[in-house]
């Protein structure tokens, strides 16, 4: 019973205090919101290897930041709970604050209008036409030519609208079309097979 409760000390003991354990989530996280708007919406897309690596060494880069020299369960908890109540909040204040959001976010980047690509666009996101054409593909586009509208939005995701407006409603049609035939081949399978005793 002795040595369960030494486990237990020393996995919830605290060896930084709280008000730092609290406070280093918190300054971690406005850092970040901060450099990301500075290095701008092509980080939170995750275009490429390079852009993931740097997310990836990042977090890892920044863990230290947050937990200091604390690795108990208490102090993950304590600085787990500090980011979660801050970006409540944070979410929360600009909820409230449309015209704030828009200046920490950032505005929307057009980049196809009416069929027409713009390199200026393109390089103040420091994106490449064939990047473009994957997150074109990633939506069912099968080549930038079939786009007539592009905005890479604040939060890294791409809106891309068809220059054929009914392309879109077409192939959902279809594939609602192939799913109603699979239920009916499924419900033709069920009556042939034997019924159980």
């Amino acid at each position: 019973m002795d040595l369960i409760s030494q486990a237990f000390a020393g996995m919830t003991a605290l060896h930084l205090s709280l008000l730092e354990k609290i406070l280093r989530p918190i300054i971690v996280y406005i850092a970040i919101i901060i450099m990301l708007r500075i290095f701008g919406k092509r980080q939170l897309a995750q275009l490429n290897p390079f852009d993931l690596t740097v997310l990836l060494c990042l977090s890892n880069t920044l863990q230290n930041a947050i937990i200091g020299e604390d690795n108990s369960v208490t102090g993950g908890i304590v600085g787990a709970v500090s980011l979660l109540t801050i970006n409540y909040f944070t979410v929360r204040f600009f909820f409230r604050h449309r015209s704030l959001d828009q200046i920490v976010s950032g505005l929307p980047t057009v980049l196809i209008e009416h069929g027409k690509l713009s390199h200026a666009a393109l390089a103040k996101e420091m994106l490449t036409e064939s990047e473009l054409t994957g997150a074109a593909h990633r939506q069912g586009f099968s080549s930038l030519k079939d786009v007539d509208r592009c905005v890479l939005e604040p939060g890294g995701v791409f809106s891309i609208s068809s220059k054929d407006g009914n392309a879109q409603a077409k192939h959902q049609k279809e594939l609602l079309n192939r799913l109603e035939g699979l239920s009916a081949q499924i419900r033709d399978l069920e009556k042939r097979l034997p019924k159980p005793i």
